[in-house]
């Protein structure tokens, strides 16, 4: 097994709001996490600099996540925590109202898989050399796509496309989905929508099935995000269980 994370400014933006980490505590289990930060006057990076700091180090001062059970009540902990961490920062800074962040994670132990997500960061995992998206974004245009307003062709470019539902920090308190998966699977992937955004899922898939090291896929996908316009912050965490 072997992980790695990229994080790139892309080519528009002129300061990264993204945050990623991945961790592994004393029971070898592994936490994977990206946050993609928004507001303005550096308040994104804070946002997803707090939510990305506060979840490693609750993982890394857990001995183990417990049954299954015990591991989607941490989650949704770990993460409420850093709700209220950012709620009360903007509630002590009020030049930094309106600032929030997305996060998407995913937690593998021995015997479980499981993805968390709050807004449009992505977490897929990868079978059979094929890219399957795990969570689902909770933005007003996927909203409208659940509920037939909108096709999935048309939502790609639609001009609010960018406009979430749910973000941390926004609200006192926040729900989080959780997404149990088997975890015969042969790799894991985490992106902030600056890749999926520039990127269709058969190049992704092509950069992941590649024979490259897993350093140089995810340089690869921020490569190919920025050569397409980089419009945004860039983030990956790969895993991939084959390795050694």
């Amino acid at each position: 097994m072997q992980y790695s994370y990229l994080t790139d400014p892309g080519m528009v933006r002129d300061h990264n709001e993204d945050s990623v980490t991945i961790v592994k505590n004393n029971s070898g289990e592994i936490l994977m996490a990206v946050a993609d930060g928004m507001g303005g006057h550096k308040g994104g990076e804070i946002a997803s600099s707090i939510a990305i700091t506060n979840i490693g180090k609750r993982f890394m001062a857990t001995g183990t996540v417990g049954n299954k059970e015990d591991a989607i009540a941490f989650l949704k902990e770990i993460v409420s925590e850093a709700n209220v961490l950012l709620y009360r920062y903007t509630e002590e800074n009020p030049e930094s109202m309106g600032m929030g962040t997305t996060i998407v994670m995913a937690l593998l132990t021995n015997d479980f898989l499981l993805f968390g997500n709050i807004g449009d960061s992505s977490g897929f995992v990868v079978k059979d050399n094929k890219l399957y998206k795990i969570t689902s974004d909770h933005t007003l245009v996927n909203l409208l796509v659940k509920s037939g307003e909108l096709t999935e062709e048309e939502a790609k470019n639609h001009p609010r496309k960018n406009v979430l539902m749910r973000a941390l920090g926004a609200n006192m308190t926040v729900e989080m989905d959780v997404f149990d998966i088997e975890t015969a699977v042969d790799g894991i992937m985490l992106c902030s929508d600056g890749l999926t955004n520039m990127l269709e899922t058969q190049q992704i898939e092509k950069v992941l099935n590649s024979d490259l090291t897993i350093d140089e896929k995810l340089q690869k996908l921020i490569q190919k995000s920025n050569n397409r316009g980089g419009t945004d912050n860039i983030s990956v965490a790969y895993l991939e269980k084959g390795g050694n």
